[in-house]
């Protein structure tokens, strides 16, 4: 008796074993979107990114130590070096043979050399000293 139960599921699965495979193919895709659906639920919700403009906090006069405030002028210690990291300096720079101004970690930025660079806080100094927005430097 259990051998004719077998033989005619076995017969059964075989007429409609395509059919029987998508319909449970379809109901685990349910049954998994469902349970991500709640994971979602119990997982910790994600502060939004917020962007801020970018001040100088090194310009003289607002609390930069005096040895610093030779450095933001662009001026160059002994060593022919600039005392604070470059980005510090100003907003904007640009090459005292160039064209154009970037935003210090722009591509263009980074390949002038320290001795040549002019920094600017603002576009309206760089342009009224007559530079451009640089094409490759994403934002300006």
């Amino acid at each position: 008796m259990l051998a004719e139960k077998f033989e005619k599921v076995k017969e059964w699965a075989g007429e409609y074993g395509r059919e029987f495979t998508i319909g449970a193919i379809i109901i685990l895709v349910g049954i998994g979107s469902f349970g991500l659906g709640r994971l979602s639920l119990i997982l910790p919700k994600k502060e939004p990114i917020t962007i801020t403009t970018w001040g100088n906090p090194l310009e003289e006069g607002k609390g930069a130590p005096e040895s610093q405030n030779g450095a933001v002028k662009g001026e160059s210690n002994a060593a022919g070096s600039s005392a604070v990291d470059p980005i510090t300096q100003g907003k904007y720079v640009s090459s005292r043979k160039g064209t154009s101004y970037h935003f210090p970690w722009c591509p263009g930025a980074k390949q002038i050399k320290e001795e040549n660079k002019i920094y600017f806080d603002t576009k309206e100094a760089a342009e009224k000293a007559g530079y451009r927005p640089a094409a490759n430097c994403e934002g300006l």
